[in-house]
């Protein structure tokens, strides 16, 4: 295996492992940014998916907020069951 293919599985695999759905929004963020709508309708399907998207930012934001606190709240169940 040459040093070249080495290089790129090493960085496929590292894209691999930080990928959150933050990326996946920011990726059809810029996807929807660079679409130049050609006709009127195009252009209001373009600002539904925009509020969509900012839609699904907002409950990613929220579940995420949600994990954490449920993780902490382990973290103490846990601490306290070994106590």
């Amino acid at each position: 295996m040459s040093l070249n293919n080495q290089w790129q599985k090493f960085l496929i695999d590292e894209n691999i492992s930080e990928k959150s759905i933050f990326t996946y929004i920011q990726g059809l963020s810029e996807i929807i940014a660079n679409i130049n709508p050609r006709t009127m309708t195009e252009k209001r399907r373009l600002s539904l998916a925009e509020g969509h998207l900012r839609e699904v930012r907002r409950q990613a934001r929220r579940m995420q907020n949600e994990m954490q606190i449920l993780e902490e709240r382990l973290n103490v169940l846990e601490e306290s069951k070994e106590g």
